[in-house]
C-alpha cells in the first residue's frame, strides 16, 4: 500500500469504534482534544471494549479485534460542528478512506503520534513523498 507525504500517523480508538470506523459508517472521530495533523493514519484498537455501545450497534463485543492495527483512514479536516450523525464533540476528526487492514498485533498509547517504521514495514505501508 502507498501512502503519500511520508509521514504516517497512529491513533488507538476503542472498539466498537475502530470497527465502525473502517467497516461501518463512522465518519468522525471525536476527540477532546484538536489537531492539526492532516493525512493518513493507522487505527489501532484498544484493549478496551465498550460494551454498551455494542449491543446499541448490533455488534459482538468477543468478535471484535483488540489490541493491534485494525485499519487505516485519513484525516481530512479537525471541526468543532458537524452534520454528521457521529458528531459528539468538542473536536471532529473528519474522516475519509477509510479501510481495513490485517490485524497486527500492537501496543497502544495515547495521543495521535508517528507510527514506528517496523510497524509500517510488518503492514507492508510504503510511504511516498
Amino acid at each position: 500500500i502507498l501512502v503519500g507525504g511520508g509521514i504516517v500517523k497512529i491513533l488507538s480508538i476503542r472498539q466498537p469504534w475502530a470497527h465502525l470506523i473502517t467497516q461501518g459508517t463512522k465518519n468522525i472521530e471525536n476527540r477532546s482534544w484538536p489537531t492539526r495533523y492532516r493525512g493518513p493514519f493507522l487505527i489501532h484498537a484498544s484493549l478496551n471494549i465498550n460494551c454498551i455501545a455494542c449491543r446499541k450497534h448490533g455488534l459482538d463485543p468477543s468478535e471484535l479485534e483488540t489490541g493491534g492495527i485494525v485499519g487505516m483512514a485519513e484525516i481530512t479536516d479537525c471541526v468543532i460542528d458537524h452534520r454528521s450523525k457521529w458528531f459528539e464533540g468538542p473536536y471532529g476528526f473528519v474522516l475519509r478512506n477509510r479501510r481495513t487492514l490485517p490485524f497486527v498485533k500492537w501496543t497502544g498509547s495515547l495521543g495521535l503520534r508517528d507510527a514506528p517504521n517496523r510497524l509500517l514495514k510488518r503492514l507492508e505501508l510504503r510511504t511516498v513523498n
